[in-house]
């Protein structure tokens, strides 16, 4: 039986994303070793904190060179810092390079709202996705951040959501997804997203 590797890094929220796939039936195992990565199915980068020292983080276990050689191979998904890290850079605090799966840079939300945005926003579906199969336009979901990918080309987002300014809220290229939100923190919504993500491999 196939599983889904949840990337252990020491910066992921990891047990939450872990609960609701097993909630979903989907067998996951937590890991910060290449061979477990290797071996799975689908790869979930999850990810709280800081975009330099996740980065930092990643490039010192060697898992960035891990995760850009299974990219393409099987779908991979990155939630809230971890879609972050999927850009080619980040400018929190300092200039960062990311691992440059998504074409853009992530950068603090242009807003007079107040940050962290923290809280539930609905969704818009500029582009289709079958992550967000069986979704409506509108859909609300849990956000908790203050900065945000830019993606280079528009293709790329899959679902956009407003605060102040339109800001990317998933984003998608070659099999890999991001979702700034937490899906596993979104309810009946949130589960769908990741029951959708378990299916696209099979």
């Amino acid at each position: 039986m196939g599983y889904t590797a949840i990337v252990d890094y020491g910066v992921g929220n990891l047990k939450s994303v872990a609960n609701a796939l097993a909630y979903l039936g989907q067998r996951t195992v937590v890991t910060g070793e290449a061979q477990g990565l290797e071996r799975a199915d689908a790869v979930i980068l999850p990810g709280v904190g800081a975009f330099p020292d996740a980065a930092d983080k990643l490039r010192q276990t060697g898992l960035d060179r891990v995760l850009l050689a299974q990219a393409g191979r099987k779908p991979i998904l990155g939630i809230c810092l971890g879609m972050q890290l999927l850009f080619d850079r980040g400018e929190e605090g300092r200039s960062c390079p990311g691992l440059g799966l998504i074409r853009g840079s992530v950068e603090r939300i242009q807003t007079a709202l107040k940050l962290p945005h923290i809280g539930w926003n609905s969704l818009s579906f500029p582009n289709p996705s079958p992550l967000f199969r069986g979704l409506d336009e509108g859909t609300y979901v849990y956000f908790v951040h203050s900065f945000c990918g830019r993606c280079a080309q528009e293709g790329d987002v899959i679902a956009s959501t407003r605060y102040g300014p339109s800001v990317a809220a998933a984003v998608a290229r070659n099999g890999v997804y991001g979702c700034q939100f937490h899906p596993e923190k979104s309810g009946e919504a949130g589960l769908q997203i990741l029951k959708n993500f378990g299916e696209l491999n099979r």
